[in-house]
């Protein structure tokens, strides 16, 4: 039978409870263990997909097509979980769930109460999550603070959970911030003792406290926590800020976390000092020998979850070419008006995102061509790769105009709707989602850099490369070095005679880890790094 940890956060929202999961779900695994990580997001939308970035942040996709909590993309960077549709859940899908079973009038003249139905609901989707993935240990975070009106039925369920599967099948970790005040010059304390207090009013006792601070906690600090929230003084938990997120996992296993949740659990596990992971991965994030600067030119710079995945992508690239990546946000719509030389100075290659909407094309439009002319070092991803086909239709191919018809009509439609899509109403999990197969061409940069004829991407977009306009972007020299054979859609298109232009309709930077970089993003900060220190 399945263990289950629940993983809760209080005090402040922003704290790392996904950082912490997926630190957690990694040292459990190095004992041996199978683990699934699962999210309890407490808004009302079904799924984070039509959500804005700016309120949202990045939307992860699961190789089954699901659009998900960015968290997710921490727990698959982290462990070895595949993550599916059953590892997020929302308010809106339980609710959802619930009440179309009461239209069918599967509840039988019963009223409809979020006790027992909602927290029923709650519970058999983690039950299956847990069943589908097989796991040994499940963990679920549950999204926003304790307190919060909207959390409190996915709270209700984890109290009901050690009730119905057992004491010894359930585990309670409360995440919380132990402030330093520097007027005082100590660490408080109090706002863990009073988020600890809500949480037991609401029926959980936490087995384990992990507290988020500045300065690290004395030993009489610690005893404190321990006496006033009822928790063992080994149990509480000390996270402080780290310089790399990776480094989390170590600062855990040092305080013996793992010891705590197996004997918990009665778990006799084999050894393991997480040596791999401290050699590969943290040794060579601290300290590279080089270091590279790379542009990423998108619509929401301001964000830095907007494109999470993408910028731990260029973390693990650095990792594994020992390289430290710097990267340079440049706004899309502030450069359409500013002169790019000056501020593409000191780049050693450019990125192109994701996106949806016209907003910031033409600044992206702008970095592309100074990439192609230039012979920058360039990748596109998705949005990016829309943006490239319409860069070179537009100034390659003499093709004035061109234009994708999400933006506007135009007399060169080079990206448009397949025929399937125009029919579509319900913009909610609509799009071409999850992860498709790609064919590759022989002798191409794409072949050279997966070193595969065949691979499998996640996609989240509705537009295609208008395949009416091949032949002439071939005269031209593009080279289609990847296509989805079951509908002859261009995945990955290339430049030949430049060091590596590469844009593609997917999102590598999904299927990239700490120690196991994506060869996308691998090749583009080695050729980069190669032309900035001047060699060929």
């Amino acid at each position: 039978m399945s263990k289950y940890i629940f993983i809760t956060g209080g005090v402040i929202s922003s704290l790392g409870k996904g950082i912490a999961s997926a630190s957690i779900g990694k040292i459990l695994e190095s004992r041996g263990l199978k683990v699934t990580l699962m999210k309890l997001d407490p808004y009302i939308n079904v799924d984070p997909g039509t959500m804005n970035p700016y309120q949202h942040g990045e939307v992860y996709v699961t190789e089954d097509g699901a659009e998900t909590d960015l968290d997710l993309g921490h727990y698959e960077r982290f462990t070895n979980t595949l993550s599916s549709k059953f590892n997020n859940i929302t308010t809106g899908q339980i609710y959802n769930s619930v009440i179309s079973k009461e239209r069918k009038g599967d509840y039988l003249g019963k009223t409809i109460q979020v006790i027992p139905h909602i927290t029923d609901a709650i519970k058999e989707r983690i039950k299956k999550c847990a069943q589908v993935s097989k796991a040994d240990i499940v963990i679920v975070e549950i999204g926003g603070t304790v307190g919060d009106i909207e959390s409190l039925p996915f709270l209700e369920a984890a109290r009901q959970f050690r009730l119905d599967m057992g004491y010894d099948n359930v585990l309670y970790i409360h995440l919380t911030l132990v402030p330093y005040i520097k007027a005082a010059e100590e660490v408080k304390t109090k706002p863990t003792q009073h988020s600890v207090g809500t949480l037991r009013e609401i029926g959980i006792i936490p087995d384990v406290l992990i507290c988020r601070t500045e300065k690290p906690l004395s030993e009489s600090v610690k005893e404190k926590i321990s006496l006033f929230c009822n928790v063992k003084k080994e149990a509480v938990i000390e996270s402080p800020d780290m310089e790399s997120i990776y480094q989390v996992p170590l600062v855990f296993k040092k305080q013996i976390l793992d010891e705590i949740i197996l004997s918990h659990f009665k778990l006799i596990c084999k050894f393991s000092d997480l040596k791999e992971w401290d050699r590969d991965v943290v040794n060579r994030v601290l300290s590279p020998k080089n270091k590279v600067t790379i542009a990423v030119v998108g619509k929401y710079i301001e964000l830095q979850d907007a494109y999470k995945s993408i910028y731990e992508a260029f973390t693990h690239a650095g990792i594994y070419n020992d390289t430290k990546v710097e990267i340079k946000k440049i706004d899309s719509e502030s450069l359409e008006k500013l002169e790019i030389g000056k501020i593409m100075h000191g780049i050693s290659g450019i990125l192109v995102p994701g996106g949806f909407g016209y907003r910031g094309i033409e600044g992206k439009i702008k970095a592309i061509k100074f990439a192609r002319l230039n012979k920058v070092p360039f990748l596109g991803l998705c949005l990016g790769m829309q943006c490239a086909v319409i860069e070179f239709a537009r100034n390659a191919c003499n093709l004035g105009g061109a234009n994708s018809t999400e933006f506007k009509k135009t007399k060169y439609p080079v990206i448009s709707l397949l025929e399937e899509q125009e029919r579509v109403k319900d913009l909610g999990g609509t799009m071409r989602l999850g992860a498709y197969p790609c064919k590759l061409k022989k002798n191409t940069l794409a072949s050279k850099v997966y070193g595969r004829m065949l691979i499998q991407e996640r996609h989240r977009h509705r537009y295609e490369f208008n395949n009416k306009y091949r032949k002439v972007f071939e005269k031209k020299g593009v080279v289609f070095s990847g296509i989805y054979p079951k509908k002859d859609l261009v995945e990955i298109i290339e430049l030949k005679g430049h060091p590596y232009f590469i844009a593609v309709q997917f999102h590598p930077e999904f299927k990239s880890k700490p120690d196991k970089a994506h060869p996308l993003f691998k090749e583009f900060i080695r050729v980069a790094l190669r032309q900035a220190q001047g060699l060929s």
